[in-house]
């Protein structure tokens, strides 16, 4: 990412502000509340639109990258990029808990929610980051752990004229006090192919 994009900018507000934000140097360290969550209606029956995130715009063309690392422990703590149009439309992608691993996963919600996910046990502790790209039609979200190789996490259709914003967010669906320490917060150019 080319600019960054300072968390106190007037352009980005919380959606659900978290117990606490606190800078660290050039570090933000986000505390969750109870059971926070992103989630609309799939298998489980139940809409959940309380989870933390700090937004600002994404353009068409634009990109946000988010970089953080946290301590998971319970199950579905989760931490990683969202991108929203409104309560119905959105997409979430980072590491999540399940099944005492950390995984790779995505939700994309468009009037319900799905679910993906892999395994990723070696990336649990580490610094992590994900990117979410706008371009066209489409949102492509990768990550990585560390230094390591870009992973293609999800190709998903986003609207050319929605009025998308995005930005860092976590949520702990079964408990309070999940601390994430986000240390990467940028928007710069949307990614010019699928296949790096």
């Amino acid at each position: 990412m080319d600019t960054p994009h300072p968390v106190d900018s007037p352009d980005a507000f919380w959606l659900n502000p978290p117990a606490s934000a606190v800078p660290d140097g050039d570090a933000l360290v986000v505390t969750t509340r109870e059971r926070s969550d992103f989630w609309r209606t799939t298998g489980y029956g139940f809409v959940r639109d309380d989870g933390h995130a700090l937004l600002a715009p994404l353009p068409e063309g634009t990109a946000v990258e988010v970089t953080f690392l946290a301590a998971f422990d319970a199950l579905y703590d989760q931490a990683g990029v969202m991108v929203r149009v409104d309560e119905a439309t959105w997409t979430k992608a980072g590491i999540e808990m399940s099944d005492g691993v950390a995984h790779l996963g995505a939700v994309v919600t468009r009037g319900v929610s799905d679910w993906s996910l892999a395994p990723v046990p070696d990336w649990h502790g580490r610094h992590v980051t994900v990117r979410a790209s706008r371009s066209g039609d489409a949102l492509t979200v990768r990550a990585r752990c560390e230094d390591g190789p870009w992973r293609l996490v999800r190709y998903a259709p986003l609207a050319p004229d929605a009025p998308a914003r995005a930005g860092l967010y976590c949520c702990s669906p079964e408990r309070a006090g999940l601390q994430v320490r986000f240390t990467g917060f940028a928007f710069g150019p949307a990614d010019t192919a699928l296949h790096l």
